[in-house]
Order: C-alpha cells, then structure tokens, then sequence
C-alpha cells in the first residue's frame, strides 16, 4: 500500500492480520471493496443499508465524503475486522501507523425488553425460548452490558482504526429512537410499496401521506419511546417486510429534502441522529491527530 509517498508492506510479519485472515481477504477482497486502498478516511460497514444512507448523512452534515476522499467499503455482515487490519501494523509505533482513519460501524445487537413481542421474536406472554442467539437488555446487568460494548469495540479498535458500536439495538432502530422516528416509518412505508410505486400503481405523494397519518395513531397509542421505536422496527420483521436497502434509499431521499436546503439544517440533523453515527463521520472525515480522541467539532 502505498501512502503519503510511502510504502507499507503487506506481508504477514507487517501487519495485524492472521494467516486466516490473509485467506479470507484473498477470497472475498474483490474490485467493489478494493478503493479502500486509495481512500484518504475508509468507513466499513455490514450492510447495505449503511452503505447507501451514510454517504447522504455525511453531505447533509457538511463533511461529504467525496469532498474529503473517504471511501465506504460494504463487507456484507462478514468480516468487518479483517478488512480494518489490513490498517493495522504489526509495528505498534506512530511512526509506522497508515495514516488513514478507518472507521467500522457495527451494531450492539441488544433489543429492548419490549421488542421481542413486537417484532414477532415470540407471541405475547410466552416464554423465551433458552439457547437464543437474539438477545434483550434484561439478558444482562449494566456492568455486563458496557463489558459487550467494549468486547465490540477492541475487536477492531487500535492505531488509526476505531470500532463505532450502535447506542442500543441496530442501525434502524437507533434512527428511530433518537430522533427521525416518523421518517424512518414514512420510508419504511414507502419501502413496503416501492413496487407499486415505480410502476405507477400508487403515488409517492399518496403514500407518504398515508403514512404521516398512521404514524400519528402509531404515536398516540404507543408513548414510550423504545416501544415505539420497536413497532417501527418491526416494519423490517413482520407482516409486508419493508426492505432495509430500500428503506435506506427513501430515507435518504426523505433527510435530503428536509434538511438539504435548509439552514442550519446540518446542526439540527446532528441533535436527530445516534452519537455513533456522527462520531464515525466526524472520524474519518478529519486529519490524524495521534493521541487525540474523536473530533468533536
């Protein structure tokens, strides 16, 4: 790799890869994933969601990431990790750091009490199933919960690289409970008749309309905002499944047309958004400073 006019050996001795990991890369580090190599910041991500809505989060709050040379690489839910140490020498000193900041974006994976119900994980009243791979906050104590977290974090955490973990549940769910909890239903909404949509059969207006309206029943009837969060994330496991993709597409389109021409509209969209999200864009869209914790400003 070649960066700021000097060249980083890719040899095992050289960097923080496994010789497992040297065999995933040769499988699956194909051309869409390769411009992690030219990237000025690189932002990695396990879905598709992600990798379609950030780039728009990123204008809307002034640090485009064309502007500022990052790349988003979309690794598909596997091996997250082994794409970020390919910036991690086996040399652990500032010398010898890549200077690029990389950035990986991951979830908690840890609903709230109320979702499993909500989200079809189990019927009303009945027990939870033991041996589970889902898990729920009452599954943990506090301490045990920050231990996850931070078991999350190190696994990709070092030398210009830093792991971003999702404040509660997933990507979606967080959307909607920090702040763009009608957007996020509207899109999903959009998203269950995009079909419909592109061929005619309904109206973008009609539908979005529609969908203002029942999340204002939605809203009345469900005050505690993680059990509405919940009934809104269920637009992604129950009934007419909304796909995440294409949620992410209309969200997108949605945060662009409120927030876009408006001004003031970057600030006011950072206060809607998860912590987590904005540090990650905040990170790799800002120079190295080593030692220094993620820019705030």
């Amino acid at each position: 790799m070649i960066q700021g006019g000097e060249a980083f050996s890719m040899a095992p001795n050289r960097t923080k890869l496994a010789e497992s990991d040297y065999r995933f890369l040769q499988r699956f580090l194909d051309i869409t994933k390769a411009n992690l190599f030219f990237a000025r910041g690189l932002m990695i991500v396990e879905g598709d969601a992600e990798n379609i809505l950030l780039p728009t989060l990123a204008k809307l709050l002034g640090r485009d990431f064309g502007a500022h040379g990052v790349s988003i690489v979309n690794v598909g839910g596997v091996g997250l990790r082994r794409y970020a140490k390919i910036f991690m020498r086996s040399e652990d000193e500032i010398d010898s750091y890549i200077n690029v900041p990389v950035a990986c974006l991951t979830d908690l994976d840890v609903m709230p009490d109320c979702a499993p119900e909500i989200t079809g994980k189990v019927k009303p009243g009945e027990d939870w199933p033991k041996g589970r791979r889902w898990k729920a906050v009452k599954d943990f104590t506090p301490p045990q919960l920050l231990q996850r977290r931070a078991e999350i974090e190190q696994k990709a955490h070092g030398q210009n690289v830093r792991t971003f973990v999702s404040d509660s549940w997933t990507l979606e769910y967080d959307l909607a409970l920090s702040g763009l909890t009608k957007e996020v239903w509207i899109a999903s909404n959009l998203a269950q008749e995009d079909e419909n949509i592109s061929v005619g059969k309904a109206q973008f207006d009609d539908v979005e309309c529609n969908a203002n309206e029942s999340f204002k029943a939605l809203q009345r009837e469900h005050t505690d905002p993680e059990v509405l969060a919940s009934h809104i994330y269920a637009q992604f496991t129950t009934g007419t499944k909304a796909s995440k993709a294409i949620t992410a597409q209309y969200l997108a389109e949605l945060l662009e047309k409120k927030y876009g021409n408006n001004e003031g509209g970057s600030a006011e969209l950072s206060e809607q958004l998860p912590q987590y999200i904005v540090d990650a864009i905040k990170y790799v869209t800002s120079p190295i400073r080593h030692g220094a914790e993620v820019d705030k400003g």
